[in-house]
């Protein structure tokens, strides 16, 4: 378009997401064409020299700075990624928020709900659009389940159910890193893996008002991480010290959604073979319907009484005609974080939101706060309501 102005992004943190946000900056322009603003990849900040590196030689960042609050004091600077450790999200997200800066920030948005709710309330003091890493409401097929559940193709909900199960941390010789210790992640596959399924659920069925929980760790001690690590897939240095893991392995939560349907949710970090086993189930009086991320272009829909049957995503559903011409090829889990970034800067451009929102982020996190809570008590917890713009409910 011979209208569309430029839009300076920073990214804070060059780790394996602050790349695919980068690589999704860039796809967007491809995609959607009709955008109005054009992501520059402007500056990169990392305290890691070979982070910055890569940001400007393979990346494409005309800049690179150590410290991201000379990022955000750049005024040049009109949007960014954050996508920092945990333990650095409140404190990097309300700088944004003091700075002006529009942001899009991975999940869990903060370490508890406190945390997020802390990022919400800044964004929304200081009229920000945002955008919150929940990835796999992109998904055509997920665009579709909440089509048809919102139209009342299934009947009344009766019951939900999501099983997020993998298997990134099933080796009792991966290290201990940040994501182990409480203080540095906050919670474990709950914040990690489980705000995915919860945030699902509530995008296609609705808000979950009350919940009963179960948490557990399976590997009560791991290695120490050899110099560097901190992905979920570094092994502990051979021979070395052990220290104790500090947040659940699995949870099993149970729950009721505002509807008065059922919801059942269950996720593990250390399921033995089950390398990305993310499902959603719901199921109503008239029909069901099941999506597996494992195959992630097909929806399985019941709605007679003949059974199930598949149905591959295509131009219609979602945003799958963007990406390719018909049913049958495949989109990736990389082009869902396109799709995000789409949707964060055409909130931007716009001056509404319309990606996931910092409110929908803490929304989550109280769903996932009360789980813990109620896993620790035994009884069940009531789900506080939040405020701002929140787009599940949209």
């Amino acid at each position: 378009m011979t209208n569309t102005r430029a839009l300076n992004v920073g990214l804070i943190s060059v780790g394996w997401m602050g790349r695919l946000h980068s690589r999704a900056y860039l796809a967007a322009a491809h995609h959607y064409p009709e955008l109005s603003v054009r992501a520059v990849l402007h500056t990169a900040a990392d305290p890691d020299p070979g982070g910055r590196a890569h940001a400007v030689d393979v990346l494409g960042y005309a800049n690179a700075v150590s410290d991201y609050r000379e990022l955000l004091a750049d005024p040049e600077i009109d949007a960014v990624s954050i996508c920092s450790p945990n333990f650095l999200h409140r404190e990097i997200a309300l700088a944004a928020a003091e700075a002006g800066k529009p942001f899009w920030i991975e999940k869990p948005m903060g370490r508890n709900a406190a945390e997020s709710q802390d990022i919400a309330r800044a964004a929304a003091a200081a009229d920000l659009v945002t955008s919150v890493g929940f990835n796999y409401r992109h998904v055509p097929a997920i665009a579709e389940a909440r089509r048809l559940v919102r139209d009342g193709a299934l009947g009344t909900v009766t019951n939900v159910r999501v099983s997020f199960l993998a298997d990134y941390s099933a080796d009792p010789d991966g290290a201990l890193t940040w994501r182990f210790i409480e203080e540095r992640a906050g919670s474990g596959v709950m914040g990690d893996l489980l705000s995915h399924g919860i945030d699902l659920a509530q995008f296609i069925a609705g808000r979950v008002r009350s919940v009963t929980a179960a948490t557990e760790i399976f590997i009560p001690e791991r290695p120490l991480p050899a110099s560097g690590a901190a992905s979920h897939f570094s092994r502990g240095a051979t021979g070395g010290t052990v220290g104790a893991v500090e947040n659940e392995d699995y949870a099993a939560v149970i729950g009721r959604f505002d509807s008065g349907a059922v919801g059942v949710f269950e996720s593990s970090r250390a399921a033995v073979g089950t390398r990305a086993e993310y499902v959603i189930d719901v199921y109503g009086t008239e029909g069901s319907l099941r999506w597996d991320f494992q195959r992630l272009n097909e929806l399985r829909l019941a709605d007679d009484r003949a059974g199930y049957r598949t149905i591959m995503a295509q131009p219609g559903y979602g945003d799958f005609g963007r990406f390719q011409p018909g049913p049958g090829t495949s989109m990736g889990f990389d082009d869902l974080k396109t799709v995000e970034a789409s949707l964060f800067l055409r909130s931007i451009a716009e001056t509404r939101q319309l990606a996931p929102s910092a409110a929908d982020g803490w929304a989550t996190a109280e769903v996932a706060d009360a789980a813990l809570e109620s896993a620790r008590t035994g009884v069940w917890v009531d789900v506080p309501t939040v405020t701002g713009t929140t787009t599940f409910d949209a």
